[in-house]
């Protein structure tokens, strides 16, 4: 009897496989450090999308896009426009924040907000 690997027959996570490249590549942990602010909106719009109980093509429907523009949005890889999470927004019934931030001389942080 042989005894069973505990290895992913598939190979490594994503993760894993994120973190090996990362430690290989200084490109790579600036492309990540680039994108870090998108995958944060991605998350946020999936999980406020799941909280309306809607698709991917539904939210894509009602915000006069495609599913696939969707879909790029909330893999956070894709640099989407204002205009666009705007109108994401609206279909989610949410507000869009835009601010600037600042630290002060004490090292305090600073924000301006405006909701648009």
């Amino acid at each position: 009897m042989t005894s069973r690997s505990t290895a992913n027959p598939v190979g490594s996570t994503a993760a894993q496989a994120s973190r090996r490249r990362a430690a290989r590549s200084a490109e790579y942990r600036q492309q990540q450090a680039e994108r870090a602010p998108f995958r944060e909106i991605a998350w946020l719009l999936i999980k406020y999308r799941m909280d309306a109980g809607i698709s991917q093509q539904e939210l894509a429907d009602l915000v006069g896009t495609s599913h696939s523009q969707i879909s790029r949005i909330e893999s956070g890889r894709h640099r989407t426009n204002l205009q666009t999470l705007q109108r994401i927004a609206t279909a989610l019934n949410r507000n869009l924040v835009l601010g600037f931030e600042t630290t002060n001389e004490k090292g305090r942080r600073q924000r301006d907000l405006v909701t648009l």
